[in-house]
């Protein structure tokens, strides 16, 4: 027996958090951004994916108005920087609702590294860095998808199996339900099946 929710008939907060524990586990893009008066900003957005492979670009989207967008709209630019399971308490202490003149890379301590193509620094600390300009923003509803085109990823040597990023050395962090957050885990590996292999490592139902 299944539970029927309408998003009708329930609140907005009590969907948005059913939604948000059934679309699991989720991706955290770390951003850094800077006001158009030079403050630093660093915030984690879960809602977080690749939106195109060429041009390269990736998207998050700000619930609300949050200073990340405000900031990206304001100067065009913006780094997604790796949320590690090392990092796990100075990324939830970035979600903390400060002002915005106060700066997360110092309240909660990490270190500014500078980019290499765009004015906003990185997170010293995170094992990668996505830097972009801005490509679009697109409303929908009560959030802002913000689309950015990829202009350079830096990558810590130490993460690396010759040119490509091991997922155990990069120990991500995702977000789950209600305050819950998730690691890595079992890392379990299949090849995708070409038709002419059909029906290949896949055993059908009878």
């Amino acid at each position: 027996m299944r539970v029927d929710v309408d998003p009708e008939s329930v609140g907005r907060r009590e969907f948005y958090a059913l939604l948000n524990s059934v679309v699991v586990p989720r991706p955290i893009a770390w951003v850094s951004s800077r006001s158009a008066a030079g403050v630093l900003n660093l915030a984690p957005h879960s809602f977080f994916t690749v939106a195109s492979v060429q041009p390269p670009m990736v998207q998050f989207t700000s619930v609300g108005r949050k200073d990340s967008l405000n900031n990206v709209e304001a100067t065009g630019e913006f780094v997604v920087n790796f949320a590690a399971e090392p990092l796990y308490e100075q990324v939830n202490a970035s979600g903390t609702n400060f002002p915005p003149e106060v700066s997360e890379f110092a309240a909660i301590g990490v270190t500014t590294e500078p980019s290499r193509t765009v004015a906003v620094p990185r997170v010293a600390e995170s094992p990668v860095a996505i830097e972009c300009t801005l490509h679009t923003t697109i409303e929908l509803g009560d959030c802002t998808l913000v689309i950015g085109q990829v202009r350079h990823i830096a990558v810590d040597a130490a993460v690396l199996d010759g040119d490509h990023p091991e997922v155990r050395r990069l120990r991500p962090l995702a977000r789950l339900g209600k305050d819950e957050w998730t690691t890595l885990g079992e890392v379990r590996s299949i090849s995708r099946i070409r038709y002419s292999d059909w029906p290949g490592h896949f055993t059908p139902p009878e």
